[in-house]
């Protein structure tokens, strides 16, 4: 039976008339990457923070690897990394240094601090920025940085807000195959994120926030079996010359098929339907030179819902 890392149930954070967070209940598991989906002000950060135990909440009840981090903020802090969106740096530290000195406040012995340094420069790709001032590093070298510093003290979990926010592409395929790595391991790793084609790549599930409150299952699942739309492309035609043969090769109007460019756009319900359409497509002989999903579930999930579709 899956362990839940993180446990919250019916949590709420007001800031006198503002319902930052109204009600929040949901898991995440050990050994997974579970993603916190929600448009701005939904209360994501909010409610990372007093995942953190950096803000108390108001009703609700906690647990970060079994421990209130309300009654017990210490020992919920030894359990858990925090990279915030923007942490910053101190102006006069190394990236090195940065990090050893994290590493002394969350307990590490000196000799222990400065090994676990070395290691992660290499491991958040910082190797050869390790003696430079952390003020000079980029966006995305700092969000690297920041995800060594919360991973200085080894944590069983992840709170992760935006990590993949200034970090160019490569660096973003090697935090989704660094996050793999950790929930392999059994670590519990929560990411927000508003790159939610990033977030479809490393994601086991995902917690969907809507005006400072969870969505329930049941309104997700309506919202991920909703028509989505697929693009097709035929080989060596633009999207207006395919329109017709597609049309004719689906049964539909070739009037109500949008073109974007050299693909046409086709909504089917559900994936069986679009494989279904796929197999139309290449019985027909058409030259299928792409068939593809116009955007992730978690996209067309977070649409719907903020959307308001019933």
């Amino acid at each position: 039976m899956t362990t839940a890392g993180i446990v919250a149930e019916g949590v709420r954070r007001s800031f006198g008339n503002v319902h930052a967070v109204r009600g929040v209940t949901f898991q995440a598991p050990e050994g997974a990457v579970t993603g916190l989906v929600g448009p701005n002000g939904a209360g994501k950060t909010t409610l990372l923070l007093m995942l953190a135990s950096l803000l108390a909440p108001d009703a609700g009840t906690i647990r970060i690897g079994g421990v209130d981090p309300v009654a017990e903020p210490a020992a919920a802090r030894a359990k858990l990394g925090w990279m915030p969106d923007s942490l910053g740096a101190w102006p006069s530290l190394s990236a090195r240094e940065t990090i050893s000195v994290t590493g002394r406040l969350s307990g590490l012995s000196p000799a222990a601090a400065t090994s676990r340094a070395t290691e992660l420069l290499t491991t958040v790709g910082l190797e050869t920025l390790g003696d430079a001032p952390a003020r000079v590093l980029s966006r995305g070298q700092k969000q690297r940085l920041g995800l060594a510093r919360a991973l200085v003290h080894d944590p069983q979990v992840l709170l992760l807000d935006e990590p993949a926010s200034g970090l160019d592409p490569q660096a973003r395929i090697d935090l989704r195959l660094l996050l793999r790595a950790l929930a392999a391991e059994g670590r519990t790793v929560l990411v927000s994120s508003h790159i939610l084609s990033e977030l479809e790549e490393v994601v086991d599930d995902a917690v969907f926030m809507m005006q400072g409150e969870t969505v329930s299952s049941e309104r997700v699942a309506e919202a991920a079996g909703r028509a989505r739309t697929w693009r097709i492309r035929l080989a060596d035609r633009d999207g207006v010359s395919a329109a017709l043969p597609v049309a004719q090769a689906l049964g539909l109007d070739v009037a109500t098929l949008p073109v974007d460019r050299r693909d046409v756009l086709v909504s089917f319900e559900g994936d069986a339907a679009a494989a279904a359409g796929l197999t139309a497509l290449v019985s027909a002989g058409l030259p299928v030179a792409e068939f593809s999903a116009a955007s992730g579930i978690l996209e067309h999930t977070f649409l719907d819902l903020e959307g308001g579709a019933r």
